[in-house]
């Protein structure tokens, strides 16, 4: 099955920092649908793309790791992974349905019951997040345990410079605690990232691509930071010049495009995804 055609582009749009260089080219946007059916399914066929490229990155750890994206026609669903599945296997038939009060509403599949706790938290908190990405990576792991948000030492860095933050509550725990998922939500009020404290990353997102993309980007600047700072003390970017970069690559727009060279890629070299 092909991927879904990118629709003409929207005046509303925000735009800033991905402007063409050339007159009357234009930029692709995020795809719009007629009904919530089709929209459910490019949802789904993100969210099983996401996996799959978490996977080819090494993020998966085992049981651990969820993705969710809630469903467009039911606020109080989201679609996530099943238990214990590898993110390199899953595929749009595979993903599960699940109520806020933690019924597996499709699918016979069981749920993971930490990620449960997490994500009905922000997606209840914050009705206008559409998905939410969280998974034991590395880098992140690593960074958390510090307990500081990432530095701006690199352009990669500054892309959610003032829009990330340290969540502390439950740290360390196995979060099965509903508080400890109200506070991870409570961090993320007005912010794209958050990290539990060793524990690791989480972001949100308008789209399943841009909250896939800041873990991403936020993985790679924490295996950036402990690099430089293995090496020596890093010389940081002065807040003017962060926060310009900041606004021209920190969007949503800007996360959902950041994505769509590797969506492009996972497509070709896995096309079963869209099973």
């Amino acid at each position: 099955m092909a991927a879904p055609t990118q629709d003409t582009p929207s005046p509303e749009t925000e735009m800033t920092g991905f402007r063409p260089s050339q007159e009357g080219i234009e930029m692709p946007q995020p795809p719009r649908f007629a009904t919530s059916a089709e929209e459910r399914l490019h949802r789904k066929q993100q969210l099983a793309g996401a996996f799959r490229v978490f996977g080819r990155f090494g993020f998966g750890e085992g049981i651990a790791g969820h993705i969710t994206v809630r469903d467009p026609e039911d606020p109080h669903l989201f679609w996530v992974n099943p238990f214990g599945m590898s993110f390199r296997h899953i595929r749009v038939s595979d993903l599960i349905a699940v109520s806020h009060d933690g019924r597996v509403v499709h699918g016979n599949r069981p749920v993971n019951q930490a990620g449960f706790v997490i994500h009905s938290a922000v997606h209840h908190a914050h009705p206008e997040v559409v998905a939410a990405a969280h998974a034991h990576s590395v880098y992140g792991k690593a960074w958390s345990s510090l307990g500081r948000p990432l530095d701006p030492i690199t352009q990669d860095a500054c892309t959610l410079y003032e829009n990330h933050g340290v969540v502390t509550e439950g740290r360390g725990a196995v979060v099965l605690d509903p508080e400890v998922g109200r506070a991870l939500a409570t961090g993320l009020t007005g912010r794209r990232m958050v990290f539990h404290q060793n524990h690791g990353i989480f972001t949100v997102g308008d789209t399943v691509a841009e909250a896939a993309w800041w873990f991403i980007n936020t993985e790679r600047n924490c295996q950036a930071q402990l690099l430089a700072e293995a090496a020596g003390t890093p010389t940081q970017i002065d807040h003017v010049n962060a926060k310009f970069t900041a606004e021209q690559t920190g969007t949503p727009y800007a996360g959902w495009f950041a994505f769509q060279p590797i969506w492009d890629e996972i497509v070709r070299t896995d096309p079963d995804l869209f099973d």
